[in-house]
């Protein structure tokens, strides 16, 4: 819901303002460029103004709330309103809260949240509050009873005064918070298609980092669907930063499966982890990628006890960043949910019959490295540089 003839998007930043000013000044900057990009990929009319702390989106009212909708999916954005602006008067705000509580105010309890940024205003937060409320009472006691709730209110009438103007809205539409996208360096995301894997990569991309997506071809033991289901989550990630590259590297490694299944039973998950990290390694160096991100959470499978985790991870150089590390299951499941992989996530591509009947929990390197095949990590890296790209 906006308030009538709202044709402004007011967006909030967190973890920049955090930052000195060198930085959030080339942070915003950033931002201002992603939330650009998300609207010419949706097809909304709009042009965003570099404010310090309060970027702005102008667009028209018919296509505010789909501005807010894109705004509050870019990195970096931790809520989003489609506003009114009005002047920094008081007499002009009360004036736009009164023709807002007509049209939009029909029943229910209300509640006013102001917020003033320039202290030399002559009047106060709470003078802006309790006028406002009763300018809203006032204009809509003749239709029905209004009544007031400053806990949990039906509506809640928002004004936020800056140096300049003043904006008037109904509505805080939640963004994802983090840093912007590109404002850290970029890392390589082994996509699997599974559940975790694309909530993972989501999680890096909230902090800033750009993900290069790499799907290990399992061969016969993963298939058409398998790597399908991979591509459709890249695609969905995609969605949340249209101007990033979002092709994926497919690792050919179809024949060090078949080398693993028939060669090991206790430890051949490891070392199939083991050769995912040494080629995301390789091919991190092929395009100046900066770390490994996984979909690992402590437990949560056989070759992700604690033990299990340290013995894998000493296959690669690079830090390997597991953002789900202490998440529970269903957190990871409602995440899939909410960022819209969680359904291609669930088609069933068979990958399961890579693992063995009987699973290592407390592995240790030698004994792993005396059972798993010779070269193992040498192949990995020819894999990783016959890499080929492909569009999700």
């Amino acid at each position: 819901m906006h308030p009538p003839g709202a044709d402004t998007v007011l967006v909030r930043h967190g973890d920049v303002n955090t930052k000195s000013n060198t930085v959030k000044r080339y942070m915003e900057d950033i931002l201002a460029e992603n939330l650009t990009a998300l609207l010419e990929d949706r097809s909304i009319p709009g042009e965003v103004e570099r404010r310090w702390n309060r970027p702005l989106v102008h667009t028209d009212e018919e296509h505010v709330e789909a501005a807010t909708d894109a705004a509050t999916d870019a990195f970096g954005v931790v809520s989003a309103s489609s506003v009114l602006t009005t002047s920094t008067e008081k007499d002009e705000i009360l004036a736009t809260l009164e023709t807002a509580a007509r049209e939009r105010y029909d029943g229910g309890t209300f509640a006013v949240d102001a917020r003033r940024a320039d202290k030399r205003l002559p009047y106060t937060s709470e003078d802006l509050a309790r006028e406002g409320g009763t300018a809203i009472w006032e204009a809509v006691e003749d239709e029905f009873e209004p009544a007031v709730d400053l806990d949990d209110p039906n509506l809640t009438f928002g004004v936020e005064v800056r140096e300049d103007f003043a904006f008037v809205y109904l509505e805080t539409v939640a963004g994802p918070g983090g840093l912007p996208l590109g404002s850290q360096e970029p890392v390589i995301a082994l996509v699997s298609g599974g559940i975790d894997s694309p909530v993972a990569a989501y999680e890096i991309m909230k902090r800033g980092c750009p993900i290069v997506p790499a799907y290990v071809d399992l061969g016969a033991y993963g298939g058409v669907d398998h790597e399908a289901r991979a591509m459709e989550t890249v695609r969905t990630l995609s969605g949340y930063a249209p101007n990033f590259d979002a092709q994926v590297y497919r690792i050919p490694g179809g024949d060090v499966v078949e080398l693993l299944v028939g060669s090991m039973e206790e430890g051949r998950m490891l070392s199939l982890r083991r050769f995912f990290y040494r080629a995301a390694e390789t091919l991190a160096a092929r395009v100046d990628a900066n770390g490994i991100v996984t979909g690992e959470a402590v437990g949560q499978k056989s070759s992700q006890t604690v033990r299990n985790l340290g013995v894998t991870s000493r296959a690669t150089s690079l830090p390997i960043h597991r953002p789900l590390l202490t998440r529970d299951k269903q957190e990871i499941v409602a995440m899939a949910r909410e960022i819209g992989t969680y359904t291609d996530s669930t088609i069933d591509a068979g990958c399961n019959r890579v693992a063995p009947d009987r699973a290592e929990t407390n592995a240790r390197l030698e004994p792993l490295l005396e059972a798993e095949p010779d070269g193992l990590l040498e192949r990995a890296e020819e894999a990783a540089m016959n890499a080929e790209l492909v569009e999700p």
